[in-house]
C-alpha cells in the first residue's frame, strides 16, 4: 500500500482535502496554506452568501457594467464556457430562483420593480447566461439576473489550488474540494488513486489518473433541504427552474480539468435519462449510480485499479 501525506478540514459546508506523495511530507503545512489562499480568494471574489463578496457587495455596479478583479472574470468566463459546453444545462444566472427554492443563507423574494431594462428583457428570448457582457474584465450582467457560480467556482478552486502548489513548492499534489479533486505536478509513485463514492453504503470504485487530470462528482443525495413539504437538492433543470429528476444518485468523471468534468457532471443529472448516450459520445471515462444503486461506467472506467488517464 502506498503512502501519502494528508490533511483535510471543513470548507464551504463539505471538506477540503490535500493529498501529497510521501516524499513531498514536509510540505504539507504549505500545501495546505496555498489551498486555503485560494478558496478564501473564491469565495471573497464570488460567493453569494457573503454581503462583502464583491459579485455582492458591486451588484449594482455590475448591472450598467463596471471593471471587476481579474479573478471574478475569470470564475464568470468559465462559468459561461460551462453554459456554451452544456448547451445551457449548466447555467450561472439561478441565482435567484435557488433563493427562492430556499437555497441561501436568507429568503429574499421581493418582487422587483419593472424597470426599462426589465421590459426590453421581456423582448429577448435569449437565455440569461447569454445576455452577460464579458469582456477582459469588464463585466455586466442584465438587471434581475442573480450569478450563482457555486457548480463551477469550487472546481475552479480545485484546480487553481492544485497548480498554485505545484507553482510554488515544485511538487506534485491532489486537492479536493468536496466531490471535485484536482492534480497537478509531478506524478507520485503509484500514480493517484480516488475513491469514489458519495453516502456510507453507496457503491464504491477506486480510479488511477495521471497527475494534471481531474475528477468531479454531481449528487442529488447532498445539498438537500425541504420547502413547503417537498424535497429539494441544489442541481436546478434551467428548462423549468427546479430541482433536476433524481434519475441519478451520483454521476462522476475523469476530465483534463476539474472545471471541465464537473460541468460535464453537472450537465449529465439535469440531462437525466439521455446523459448516458451524451457521456458516451464525449467519449469521458464516466460513472453513473441510478436511483436504484445500478452502476453504469462509460469509456473505459475501470471496474478494477487499472489507469483511465
Amino acid at each position: 500500500m502506498t503512502v501519502r501525506a494528508a490533511t483535510e478540514w471543513d470548507l464551504w459546508t463539505t471538506t477540503a482535502r490535500v493529498v501529497l506523495d510521501h516524499r513531498d511530507r514536509r510540505h504539507l503545512a504549505a500545501a495546505e496554506s496555498c489551498v486555503r489562499q485560494v478558496t478564501s480568494a473564491v469565495d471573497a471574489a464570488c460567493s453569494r452568501f457573503r454581503d462583502d463578496s464583491e459579485l455582492t457587495a458591486r451588484a449594482d455596479d455590475l448591472v450598467r457594467g463596471t471593471e471587476v478583479s481579474p479573478l471574478l472574470a475569470a470564475l464568470v468566463h468559465q462559468a459561461l464556457d460551462a453554459a456554451r459546453l452544456s448547451d445551457g444545462d449548466v447555467d450561472p444566472t439561478l441565482g435567484r430562483r435557488m433563493v427562492s427554492l430556499g437555497y441561501d443563507a436568507a429568503f429574499a423574494d421581493a418582487r422587483p420593480v419593472p424597470s426599462p431594462e426589465a421590459l426590453s428583457r421581456a423582448l429577448d428570448d435569449r437565455p440569461a447566461w447569454q445576455r452577460i457582457l464579458l469582456s477582459g474584465t469588464f463585466l455586466r450582467i442584465p438587471e434581475g439576473v442573480t450569478l450563482d457560480l457555486g457548480a463551477t467556482a469550487k472546481a475552479a478552486a480545485a484546480d487553481m489550488a492544485a497548480a498554485s502548489i505545484t507553482a510554488r513548492l515544485g511538487i506534485g499534489a491532489l486537492v479536493s474540494l468536496g466531490g471535485d479533486v484536482a492534480t497537478a505536478g509531478p506524478d507520485p509513485s503509484g500514480g493517484w488513486q480516488v475513491r469514489v463514492e458519495d453516502l456510507e453504503g453507496d457503491p464504491v470504485d477506486h480510479v488511477r489518473i495521471a497527475s494534471g487530470w481531474s475528477v468531479a462528482t454531481s449528487s442529488t443525495q447532498k445539498r438537500r433541504w425541504e420547502q413547503d413539504g417537498a424535497a429539494r437538492h441544489h442541481i436546478l433543470d434551467p428548462r423549468w427552474g427546479l430541482p433536476a429528476e433524481p434519475v441519478w444518485r451520483t454521476v462522476t468523471v475523469v476530465a483534463p480539468s476539474c472545471t471541465t468534468a464537473n460541468t460535464m457532471t453537472t450537465a449529465a443529472v439535469v440531462r437525466g435519462r439521455a446523459a448516458a448516450e451524451w457521456l458516451r459520445q464525449c467519449g469521458r471515462a464516466a460513472r453513473l449510480v441510478a436511483a436504484d444503486g445500478t452502476v453504469v461506467r462509460l469509456g473505459g472506467w475501470p471496474d478494477d485499479r487499472s489507469a483511465v488517464a
